[in-house]
């Protein structure tokens, strides 16, 4: 089977144009021998069917990190390369094209985004670009889908080209600046309230401002969609649920099976939230509580990204990342973690050394709440007041500014410079976000929903069996000195080990105070993670890294609980 390689700068459309070729069904893969992920999937042309590769984007055959190194080891398995360039920035993209052709393999280049060229002014010349470069060249816009169906049928087309070798560094861009001289023109254009607009969100001030109110935004779509899904989608379907599962809860009456299908009985009914039963609780809280949210999430990512804010977002946090170890992209494994931690620990990365990528795997871990936590917070501190609410996130803001100062100071290594090209803003495709929403739901279905089964199992063996209620009475005197909650707690600090959504449900049927169930819930999001997530550590970070980062997230716990309980409790027995 032939293998086509898509590869290009990153922030050229490449991933956008992958999806246009093979629809939704691709396979995510780790590059051998690395945590490198990349996709693939199949098109066919003419009767053949042909592997599509996309691989990590990069600036130059010459890598600086891993997924750099990804990129080019993927042309080794190359019949045919399509070299995905930014219409907008030929110049720069050029310097990728001309190692490419060097490599002496057959080469296509979509010329992508070429719409937005057209709208600011630039006229590229495409035949004699074809004529200088020796190779095919195809404009597309890899969003709208326009040039994509040409681009495949010049596949066979793909050669290699005949251009002499340059010499050093140099001469390639002495010849790309010839390249651009001979094929590009571009237009005079004043600046528009349009142009002054998208300057202001990549300044300093004006960006962090903009920065402020695109994530408060963000984050009202979020609860706007996610609250708009449980009323008028799930909430109705669990309430037709709930005949169904009251008739077997009677018919399997009392005894161990019961138990575990359907749970305790809450005030006689079965109670969706509290009853811990695998078709309860089980079911109700990642698909009714959780889901909607996720959705929503995902749906508000993928806007971001699609529109081209996100680069700028890195851009204007970059100072404030520095002085936690990181640089700007460490905002992105933050913005991936509210959704799932698992994604937010794999999006580090991309970081390029090792110290940026400890931090941000740890910082993530230890501070950021994912989507199905924050709305399990929302749910049982909600009806207390915004205040509290306030003050959990509060506290986690606060420590992943403070644990990332000191992580900084104590981690050896270096955090570089970044180095980030800023697309244009466009309008993301309704069915671009659409499929890159489902591919992001799809994963949590399949990968974090059996995870909550589980733990919500493990629960009921181990209550069944008594466990829960010894480890209860043995823990009980430290839970209530050094953080004020009960014994009855214990439970669900260990079932935040499997699932801290399913954890924080857990808490509610204790009967604790607002002050105790805000020292609950910020303990459960400091402490360690979930298995899941955890797993991932110590596949990112090895087997050292990850018992230094557990260490740092049990300290962190027992300082801010105990602080919280002397804030919120005192020291009052």
């Amino acid at each position: 089977m032939k293998t086509i390689v898509l590869i290009g700068d990153p922030n050229v459309g490449k991933s956008v144009l992958f999806s246009r070729l093979t629809g939704v069904d691709v396979i995510a893969s780790n590059y051998p021998g690395t945590t490198v992920d990349y996709s693939k999937g199949r098109i066919t042309q003419r009767g053949e069917h042909m592997e599509v590769v996309d691989a990590p984007g990069t600036y130059s055959l010459e890598p600086t990190n891993k997924a750099e190194e990804v990129a080019v080891s993927l042309l080794d398995k190359a019949d045919v390369i399509v070299n995905v360039i930014d219409a907008t920035s030929l110049e720069r993209c050029l310097i990728l094209t001309l190692e490419l052709l060097e490599r002496r393999k057959p080469v296509v280049i979509a010329l992508n985004m070429w719409d937005e060229a057209q709208h600011l002014g630039f006229t590229i010349n495409v035949r004699k670009l074809e004529n200088l470069l020796q190779v095919p060249v195809v404009p597309t816009v890899a969003i709208t889908g326009e040039g994509v169906k040409k681009l495949v049928q010049r596949l066979d087309e793909a050669r290699v080209s005949e251009r002499p070798r340059l010499g050093g560094e140099d001469q390639v861009w002495a010849e790309v600046g010839h390249i651009v001289r001979k094929v590009q023109t571009v237009a005079h254009r004043h600046h528009t309230f349009r142009d002054r607009l998208v300057d202001a969100t990549v300044k300093p001030g004006t960006g962090l401002l903009t920065a402020a109110v695109v994530l408060f935004a963000l984050f009202w779509l979020v609860r706007l969609v996610g609250e708009g899904l449980i009323r008028y989608g799930v909430g109705p379907l669990f309430d037709l649920y709930r005949m169904p599962i009251t008739v077997l809860s009677d018919w399997l009456g009392t005894g161990f099976l019961r138990d575990i299908l359907i749970g305790t009985l809450i005030d006689g009914k079965v109670d969706f939230i509290q009853s811990m039963g695998i078709l309860t609780t089980g079911l109700f809280v990642p698909l009714g509580m959780v889901l909607p949210y996720i959705i929503a999430f995902y749906l508000a990512l993928a806007l971001l990204e699609d529109s081209g804010y996100l680069p700028r977002l890195a851009t204007v946090t970059d100072n404030v990342f520095h002085r936690l170890g990181l640089h700007g992209h460490g905002v992105i494994p933050v913005l991936l973690g509210l959704g799932c931690n698992v994604p937010g620990v794999l999006s580090a990365r991309t970081l390029e050394t090792r110290k940026q990528r400890f931090i941000a795997a740890t910082l993530v871990s230890v501070t950021v709440p994912c989507m199905a936590q924050t709305a399990m917070i929302f749910g049982v501190l909600g009806h207390y007041g915004i205040h509290y609410i306030v003050l959990v996130f509060g506290t986690l803001s606060a420590v992943f500014v403070l644990l990332g100062l000191l992580l900084n100071r104590t981690t050896r290594g270096e955090c570089p410079e970044l180095f980030l090209d800023i697309p244009p803003y466009r309008r993301p495709s309704l069915l671009a976000v659409t499929k890159k929403t489902w591919m992001r739901v799809r994963w949590f279905l399949a990968e974090a929903v059996p995870f909550l089964f589980l733990g919500v199992l493990i629960v009921n063996i181990l209550h069944a069996v008594g466990f829960l209620e010894h480890l209860a009475r043995l823990m009980s005197p430290f839970m209530k000195v050094w953080f004020g909650l009960p014994g009855e707690a214990v439970p669900a600090l260990l079932a935040g080990f499997l699932r801290k959504d399913l954890a924080v449900g857990m808490l509610v049927p204790l009967a604790l105070t607002p002050e105790q169930l805000t020292i609950a819930v910020t303990i459960l999001a400091l402490y360690f993670p979930c298995v899941a997530t955890f797993a991932v550590l110590l596949k990112e970070l090895g087997v050292k890294d990850m018992l230094k980062a557990a260490a740092v997230m049990l300290l962190t716990a027992l300082v801010v609980g105990g602080t919280l309980r002397i804030v919120l409790i005192g020291w009052a027995l």
